[in-house]
């Protein structure tokens, strides 16, 4: 904690023991973000007067922070501070120029990151219990909070998604656990180092390594200088439970200072996923540890990853002393997680599926689970590239290959980048012109309006509409399903 907004005074000192008594009222600057609104719920429930400020002030977040009671200014600027708060949070979407970040500097008031603040006053008393990976972290992390809760072992926790079993994406539990989604991107705009860093982990899952988020790494071997960093803090008493199935996991895990149960469907892995079975009704296997079957499972969530995910879990209730039939209860009662093959609605036969997927493989991953779980219907892919990755042409020619469970693809055009360049942003038009000569029909469209006027005419009983997009996509879902109703 020596980095500083560009004052002489450095960042706060732990040693200060600013927590709980010297600090009563917190703001956060970006309170909006699904990070932030949680911290600054959980917050709130601790007993401190929160506020808060951002740019992007709309439903549902606005909404979810009224409901809490938290002040949300709109706009950033100097005004925001004129309270002089005891502590700010800065979160990872204020730049160095925000003018509410030149007030922070000017006034000297104390101030951390988003991730310091988990760290230093959620997560120095707890267990804490990190799922990472480029997939399978939002889901990986509400499986394990879920079900640790469901073994009776009251866990808090802060994730990326909406976990149904909770209705929130976050929760302040008596237990001695706290499952902390491990999120890979950039702390603050005074400390580019990942996020994951700070969380202390005793217990850490990795469910895959690939190349992602192209705004902030250069290239692959950028994001495993970030994972092996996350490796070399594991305490020797701690664990770290890989996806070894990942060549390059296997690769940053090599050199672990702790214990590493590696799982997956590779010969030598600790635990393994062994007679998969994919249907209407979600998915069974078994899993083996140490050679030795372990116990029969059943999941809701269709698809081999979803099934490696609920493996991963398993290795971790395992070490915690979860007995096998209360893992195999949890699992099997587990309601999912919003935005993660969430099914939206059916109207004539029609289904409407919500997923989160975007990067080629959790495309792949997620059509060829629906494809599975709805075996001889008719799955249309709906795609929006919208993250920063997306929109820039690193993945231009992986998209082609991703899409081949889908029997249609309707890709709607992205809003660009406009601090790329032209010829490095991606390109839809190509894409479908891609996927077309691959022999698989597809459609560009300019708009969200044209998707969904499309749909409503060429839809037919027994269609399946999977949405991908990590956005809201123009609220598609229920407009889609508004439309096919009339």
């Amino acid at each position: 904690m020596n980095s500083s907004l560009g004052l002489d005074k450095p960042l706060l000192d732990p040693a200060l023991n600013y927590f709980p008594k010297k600090v009563q009222h917190i703001h956060l600057m970006g309170v909006c973000g699904t990070g932030m609104g949680s911290l600054a719920g959980m917050l709130k429930a601790s007993g401190f007067t929160v506020t808060g400020s951002d740019q992007h002030v709309y439903p549902p977040m606005s909404d979810f922070l009224a409901g809490l009671g938290i002040e949300v200014l709109s706009g950033y600027g100097p005004e925001n501070l004129a309270s002089c708060p005891d502590l700010v949070v800065v979160g990872n979407v204020i730049t160095r120029k925000n003018p509410e970040a030149l007030a922070l500097a000017a006034l000297g008031l104390p101030y951390l990151s988003f991730p310091q603040m988990l760290s230093d006053y959620f997560l120095a008393a707890k267990t804490s219990l990190v799922v990472a990976g480029t997939h399978g972290k939002t889901t990986t992390s509400s499986l394990l909070a879920t079900m640790l809760h469901d073994a009776g072992l009251a866990p808090s926790f802060m994730i990326g998604g909406l976990v149904q079993a909770f209705g929130s994406n976050f929760h302040l539990g008596d237990g001695a656990h706290f499952v902390v989604e491990g999120d890979e991107y950039d702390t603050a705009f005074f400390d580019k180092g990942p996020k994951f860093l700070h969380y202390r982990p005793n217990i850490a899952i990795i469910t895959s390594i690939e190349f992602d988020h192209a705004d902030i790494y250069a290239d692959l071997e950028a994001v495993k200088r970030s994972f092996r960093r996350l490796v070399a803090i594991m305490p020797p008493d701690g664990c770290l439970v890989a996806c070894v199935d990942d060549p390059v996991v296997r690769e940053v895990v090599a050199e672990a200072p702790c214990r590493v149960l590696g799982y997956g469907e590779s010969d030598g892995a600790t635990w393994r996923l062994d007679d998969l079975q994919v249907t209407p009704g979600g998915t069974d296997f078994t899993a083996s540890k140490d050679g030795k079957l372990f116990g029969s499972f059943h999941s809701v969530m269709p698809g081999r990853h979803n099934a490696l995910n609920g493996l991963a879990v398993i290795a971790v209730l395992d070490r915690l002393g979860v007995g096998p039939e209360a893992i195999a209860s949890g699992l099997g009662g587990f309601a999912g997680v919003r935005r993660r093959q969430e099914v939206r609605g059916t109207v004539g036969g029609v289904t409407v599926i919500d997923d989160f997927a975007h990067h080629p493989t959790a495309v792949r991953e997620t059509l060829a689970a629906l494809a599975s779980a709805y075996a001889g219907r008719r799955l249309v892919a709906v795609f929006e590239p919208r993250t920063n990755s997306s929109r820039r042409r690193v993945f231009q020619d992986a998209y082609v290959s991703v899409f081949d469970h889908a029997q249609e693809v309707l890709i709607k055009e992205q809003e660009p980048l406009t601090n790329v360049a032209a010829d490095e942003r991606f390109s839809c038009r190509q894409l479908a012109e891609d996927l077309t000569r691959r022999g698989i029909v597809a459609r560009y469209f300019p708009d969200t309006d044209a998707v969904i006027a499309y749909l409503v005419a060429h839809a037919r009983s027994g269609d399946v509409l999977a949405v991908l997009s990590n956005g809201g996509f123009d609220n598609i879902h229920t407009r889609l399903l508004a439309a096919l109703s009339a």
